[in-house]
């Protein structure tokens, strides 16, 4: 047997070669992962076209958006800790388990007849616990399975992946809604959290080496040095400050979207044959369909030779198009633009994460991931309570048009960074 290496690359068991021995890793780790996504994907469509279709409020989305982004932000001050110090498959086992035992509650709630709007912002609250535990782990633990080289690669079949269950669970939600009561969603989640964590037991990883390590230091005295890190580097700080203005701007996209559907198209006469919850599954599966094909794109791909640059251009590509959602007309023609708007997002995100998993120093990727989730996440509920409100007093469409028209400004603005600009180049 070779003897252990220091880079990404596995150790290998005996008789078993290595490239054949990450890859059955690989594939193990993304199964479980996409049977985990599908459950909660089918759940995160049925409590937002539940509040969508029966309040048609901003306001109530912003609660709904705070609630399940807030608490993220919070834990994320320590889960990128937690994933630097333990087992980082043991994290994602526990943060599956928490979720699932959260939504089966108000499952039984809702069979008990309390289906009070506090009791599913509570339940979003913890789910969105799990989450900010799961999230660090995962892409920590991701570079751990995989050789270097083949990141970008195994990054692109997991974003297809992705999109593939956000193409999915919308039609199987809808499908579900249709023909039984919500509850049914949750109790489908439940399984399937059972059987990522089952997946996952099978999963052998050794453990990363600060975690065989004894601790020194605590917890805060890890997040300084992960912050110290990650602001005395002028690619990291900018790539921090670029990535909150993008998701401040990809607000309405990433969360209007459904209440756009309601109020543009749901009294539409042409489309009465169908139900609201049939026109969301069907704006939800064009982007999962555009995703999809953009994930096989970046994969075969690979992107340009400089990651700064492919993140741009997709960055260019998704703000013009969520624009366009807001001046385009009909149902066929908007579900075409939501399909490219769909294409565009795996060009900007995959090589945007797996340029963090290739530079940043393995010891530190729980803190660094843990920090671009903070950032992610509470832009979100930053811009929804800009966005949300302001959804209610302006036409959601004008949203649209002027969050697009400015993300797209800010991706060709990175073009011009000089860190960016310097660029960070794949070997």
């Amino acid at each position: 047997m070779k003897e252990k290496q220091q880079s990404n690359t596995i150790e290998p068991q005996e008789g078993l070669p290595e490239f054949s021995y990450w890859k059955r890793r690989a594939a193990l780790f993304l199964a479980g992962q996409t049977v985990s996504l599908f459950g909660s994907s089918l759940v995160q469509f049925a409590i937002i076209w539940y509040i969508t279709l029966s309040t048609q409020s901003g306001s109530m989305m912003t609660i709904a958006t705070v609630c399940g982004f807030a608490p993220q932000v919070v834990i994320s001050l320590f889960s990128g800790v937690w994933a630097d110090r333990f087992n980082r498959r043991m994290l994602i086992i526990g943060a599956d388990a928490m979720t699932a035992v959260a939504t089966l509650v108000l499952a039984l709630f809702f069979l008990a007849g309390y289906r009070d709007y506090w009791i599913i912002f509570i339940v979003v609250g913890i789910r969105s616990l799990g989450q900010g535990i799961q999230t660090p782990a995962v892409n920590a633990l991701l570079p751990q399975i995989v050789p270097a080289e083949k990141l970008i690669r195994v990054g692109g079949i997991n974003g297809s992946l992705q999109s593939l269950m956000f193409l999915l669970s919308p039609a199987a939600s809808g499908a579900i809604l249709s023909v039984a009561s919500l509850e049914n969603t949750f109790f489908i989640d439940v399984g399937t959290a059972a059987a990522a964590i089952l997946i996952m037991s099978l999963l052998k990883v050794p453990l990363h080496k600060k975690a065989l390590e004894k601790q020194k230091g605590g917890y805060f005295d890890d997040l300084k040095a992960g912050v110290r890190y990650a602001f005395k580097n002028g690619f990291l700080r900018s790539y921090f400050i670029f990535f909150a203005i993008f998701m401040f701007f990809a607000v309405p996209a990433a969360q209007l979207t459904p209440l756009m559907v309601a109020r543009v198209f749901g009294g539409d006469a042409a489309l009465a044959s169908f139900a609201d919850v049939q026109l969301l599954s069907f704006t939800e599966i064009a982007f999962s369909v555009g995703s999809v094909v953009g994930g096989i794109i970046i994969t075969a791909w690979g992107g340009f030779k400089n990651r700064t640059r492919t993140i741009g251009m997709g960055g260019v590509l998704f703000g013009i198009f969520t624009a366009l959602l807001g001046v385009v007309g009909g149902f066929t023609a908007f579900l075409i633009v939501v399909a490219i708007t769909g294409f565009s997002m795996p060009l900007f995100s995959t090589p945007a994460m797996v340029l963090l998993q290739e530079q940043v120093p393995a010891d530190m990727h729980g803190r660094v991931f843990s920090l671009v989730q903070i950032v992610m996440t509470g832009m979100l509920p930053l811009g929804m309570i800009f966005f949300g409100p302001l959804a209610d007093k302006v036409p959601v469409q004008s949203l649209f048009v002027i969050s697009g028209i400015l993300f797209a400004i800010v991706a060709v603005s990175s073009f011009f960074n000089r860190h960016f600009k310097r660029g960070l180049v794949a070997e």
